[in-house]
């Protein structure tokens, strides 16, 4: 096979190997701090895009609040990030041939019945605690879990544990110990 062939071949399997996924974040990584200076993280990216949709509604005058002072409400490569993480998550689950539109998946169906709108009011209650939690810790599992471990940042690796004891726990309660 043609190297190519090959590597069209690996983007088209169901799961990937950690080791190889965990190679291109670091890649990633290495190449966000040499051409830009800046770590990985997407938190700030969403903070970015609230200042935007609140300046859509308020104007101007959003610019002069002193988080949005910090975090400019512009569109920049940790945006980029985001958008690129969907794009990247979408095309590889197209290729893998294991899309699919799914509002209420089997595992939310068994515990919690078939209803999509408290499926989708506890992902979005989910989707604000977590963004909230990022802000309050200074980043989210991409800026503490991968930019902050690896430059040896001590809050990084509490962050990271607090993340897996939390995601645990919280699987816990929800799922079962036993799934």
């Amino acid at each position: 096979m043609l190297r190519g062939d090959l590597m069209l071949e690996y983007l088209k399997m169901d799961l990937w190997s950690p080791y190889v996924a965990g190679v291109g974040i670091g890649v990633l990584s290495i190449l966000a701090f040499l051409l830009s200076d800046r770590p990985i993280g997407c938190s700030t990216a969403y903070a970015r895009t609230s200042g935007m949709i609140e300046r859509i509604f308020r104007g101007p005058k959003v610019s002069v609040k002193a988080y949005y002072r910090k975090f400019e409400p512009v569109v920049d490569w940790e945006v980029m990030l985001v958008i690129g993480i969907v794009i990247g998550s979408f095309f590889s689950a197209s290729l893998s041939g294991s899309f699919r539109l799914e509002v209420v998946p089997p595992l939310w169906t068994d515990r919690f019945g078939p209803d999509p709108l408290l499926r989708v009011a506890a992902a979005f209650a989910g989707g604000v605690l977590m963004g909230m939690g990022a802000r309050w810790a200074g980043g989210c599992t991409s800026g503490h879990g991968i930019s902050g471990t690896l430059q040896l940042a001590a809050s990084s690796w509490v962050a990271v544990i607090a993340f897996f004891v939390g995601g645990v726990a919280t699987a816990m309660v929800l799922f079962g110990a036993g799934g």
